[in-house]
């Protein structure tokens, strides 16, 4: 078999190498029920491998060229630009809290992963997924001091009753519920009721729906929504 063959061979390796790194990757954040699950993570892998091998190869041809000034670089550096489009779209506002920033973050180091084993730091890349996954299963456990607190809005419909929105409140601070902001309207067509819109600030692993069926429970609570 030819240089030129084995040099290919190669090659494939490395692109095969970077998506079963996404791959691993893409499947932690599908199980979390992420934006960006197997393909994407996948495809960006085998893309940033690809450009980094015709960065690092592709252009073997042109050297010794007269005039001629060449920089590995430069085509790889462009990957870093393009994925910062394709994370900006997956970072969105959902009512008062932000989503989508760790998914994001997960696309741009599987690509700097991509570029590490297409350039042939096979070893560098392998163990970069393993930190990545490993991170992102402990960092997401429910260690107190690890955790991000995350912020959410909730909409109730309550009776119109004497004591009803004090006994909502007492019901929230008792869940160990920070209120940030808590609002309260009654409603010219709807006299009978009070409409609360309560923004709070709870640790990342606290049950939204949990919650949602306590107040349920709540005779005073005639809707609830967050």
């Amino acid at each position: 078999m030819s240089v030129s063959c084995l040099m290919q061979l190669d090659y494939l390796l490395r692109i095969c190498i970077a998506a079963i790194c996404g791959t691993a990757i893409g499947y932690e954040r599908k199980n979390r029920m992420k934006e960006a699950g197997i393909r994407t993570h996948f495809i960006v892998a085998v893309g940033a491998a690809l450009i980094m091998i015709v960065s690092k190869y592709g252009f073997q041809d042109q050297i010794g060229w007269q005039n001629t000034n060449l920089d590995p670089s430069r085509i790889a550096a462009q990957v870093v630009t393009g994925v910062g489009f394709l994370g900006a779209g997956i970072i969105f506002m959902h009512r008062e809290s932000i989503k989508g920033l760790t998914t994001a973050a997960g696309i741009w180091v599987t690509a700097g992963i991509g570029l590490a084993i297409g350039s042939g730091l096979y070893f560098v890349g392998a163990v970069a997924t393993v930190v990545i996954i490993l991170g992102q299963v402990l960092l997401h456990s429910k260690i107190k001091f690890l955790s991000s607190p995350k912020t959410e809005l909730l909409l109730l419909q309550i009776a119109n009753l004497p004591g009803a929105v004090q006994e909502i409140h007492k019901l929230l601070t008792h869940e160990e519920i920070t209120l940030i902001n808590f609002k309260a309207k009654t409603d010219d067509e709807l006299p009978d009721r009070i409409s609360l819109e309560i923004i709070m600030r709870t640790d990342e692993w606290f049950d939204m729906c949990k919650l949602i069926c306590t107040l349920q429970d709540n005779p005073l609570v005639k809707s609830a929504e967050f």
